[in-house]
């Protein structure tokens, strides 16, 4: 495959995040697909990332938008960086107790591809950033 496509399967990646339909998460990802990013205690690769989207990427994060997006990509590796803006339902993030509100963060996510379809998962966020937007930590 080539970057642009590699760019694209990651960009309808990217739309399922807050999607009542899921179907598509088979065909964008391989069986085995690794995602770093889970927290513990989720199932490991494509059963957790499914599990997140089902759970967290639906009910306590609603409205998610990336406010600005450069996307950068090299052969099968594709890099999403910029900031991403959402509103949090409430209750626990992270250990802490949130109150609902509006956030905004810095997001960087890459993206290792295998035949067109996403193999690996990185992220790295500013968690928090958003703890203190939403009064869970204060300065």
């Amino acid at each position: 495959m080539g970057i642009e496509e590699n760019k694209a399967v990651v960009e309808r990646f990217d739309r399922l995040m807050g999607s009542d339909d899921l179907d598509e998460l088979d065909e964008l990802c391989t069986p085995d697909m690794v995602n770093h990013t889970l927290a513990p205690g989720r199932p490991a690769g494509l059963a957790g990332t499914r599990e997140f989207l089902e759970t967290m990427g639906r009910h306590q994060i609603v409205n998610l938008v990336w406010k600005t997006l450069t996307v950068v990509a090299e052969g099968d590796f594709v890099v999403q960086f910029g900031e991403r803006a959402g509103e949090w339902k409430g209750g626990e993030f992270l250990g802490f107790e949130a109150e609902a509100g509006a956030y905004s963060q810095g997001f960087a996510i890459m993206y290792r591809l295998v035949d067109g379809r996403i193999a690996e998962r990185w992220a790295i966020r500013d968690d928090l950033a958003v703890l203190r937007q939403l009064g869970a930590l204060t300065p």
